[in-house]
């Protein structure tokens, strides 16, 4: 997986600079993907503690958890959801946590962990044909799919007990992987303290900001923004406009820092956050917070944090998800230098 400043073996030029692209450490697969998922129904779930994170993915009426006391090992899932093929992605230097469908120039493909970083992201490659891929931003960047792009999906990380109580009947990745590993604890003890540096961060911070500064990063038709996770904290409830379309942003208490402590269970409360088009039916909502989640002021419906309509008029609604990240200043600033912020 060398790809020179021309190009290897005839390829097109890298669209990043290959002296860029470092080695992390492991070797490629060393960090081995999930190829052959095996599923819980949360019933059956007896390791997972209620404010442990998990990444919750929904497509269609499939709903999946994906633990991150799972994913920390792995950081790549090649799943099937809702008959997409689908890429659930983990990378914890960067706290990113996205979803791709794994469809692109007609081929379905099977992604890896190369052993590479660029700006301390994880490098995957397509086992297809090579190419390389960031997973921030999906794209290739190197190989013989150099600029194609992969489809996200809306992804969050919230709670066990938020998704439990939201899909008693989805499902749960298990750790029953073929692998043996410590699921449970924390290969990155205290990472996400505001003092760290991110590891191997080629790039220059941005010094707005920490280097760690957690944020909730949506961008869309080239437009970007930034809320910084301390103001959303203290609001709750925060809506912009993004390219032309309105957004509404939450947090709700009650999820763990998986990168804090030496468990992924013991980290502080971070909270878990969503990102969703509050126009429902064709009407605009407004939300404000309430206790255990948020309330519409048109209707009076009670919404969880993964949008769905609990009690109210519209109970039984869900609200449509925005793309978003859950990550730290570095990396948001370092792939979107020309965010807004919102402090």
């Amino acid at each position: 997986m060398a790809y020179g400043p021309g190009g290897a073996a005839g390829l097109p030029r890298p669209l990043v600079n290959p002296a860029d692209i470092l080695p992390g450490g492991p070797p490629p697969d060393g960090i081995p993907a999930i190829d052959h998922p095996r599923f819980l129904r949360p019933a059956q779930v007896n390791f997972l503690a209620a404010s442990e994170p998990v990444l919750a993915l929904q497509i269609g009426a499939d709903a999946r958890a994906y633990p991150v006391q799972i994913l920390i090992w792995h950081e790549i899932v090649n799943d099937t959801v809702g008959h997409a093929p689908v890429a659930v992605t983990y990378c914890p230097l960067c706290n990113s946590a996205i979803a791709y469908d794994r469809r692109a120039a007609g081929r379905v493909l099977s992604l890896g962990t190369s052993g590479l970083l660029y700006d301390s992201n994880l490098v995957m490659y397509d086992r297809q044909t090579q190419s390389l891929w960031l997973q921030f931003t999906g794209q290739a960047v190197a190989g013989v799919l150099i600029g194609h792009q992969l489809r996200p999906y809306p992804m969050q990380t919230v709670s066990w007990v938020e998704w439990r109580a939201a899909h008693p009947h989805g499902w749960v990745l298990s750790r029953d992987t073929g692998y043996t590993r410590p699921y449970g604890s924390n290969p990155y003890p205290g990472y996400d303290s505001i003092h760290s540096q991110p590891f191997l961060f080629s790039g220059q911070v941005n010094g707005r900001y920490t280097a760690m500064t957690r944020l909730i990063g949506i961008h869309h038709d080239g437009a970007a923004v930034a809320v910084l996770l301390d103001a959303l904290r203290r609001r709750r409830v925060i809506d912009l406009t993004l390219a032309g379309h309105p957004v509404t942003v939450w947090w709700q208490h009650g999820t763990a820092s998986a990168l804090s402590g030496p468990t992924i269970a013991g980290g502080p409360d971070v909270g878990a956050t969503g990102a969703f088009s509050p126009i429902v039916n064709g009407r605009r909502l407004h939300f404000r917070p309430v206790a255990g989640g948020f309330r519409d002021q048109e209707t009076g419906s009670h919404w969880s944090v993964l949008g769905h309509a609990s009690a109210g008029p519209l109970a039984g609604q869900n609200l449509t998800p925005v793309t978003h990240e859950d990550t730290f200043w570095f990396v948001w600033a370092a792939f979107r230098p020309h965010t807004r912020v919102i402090a």
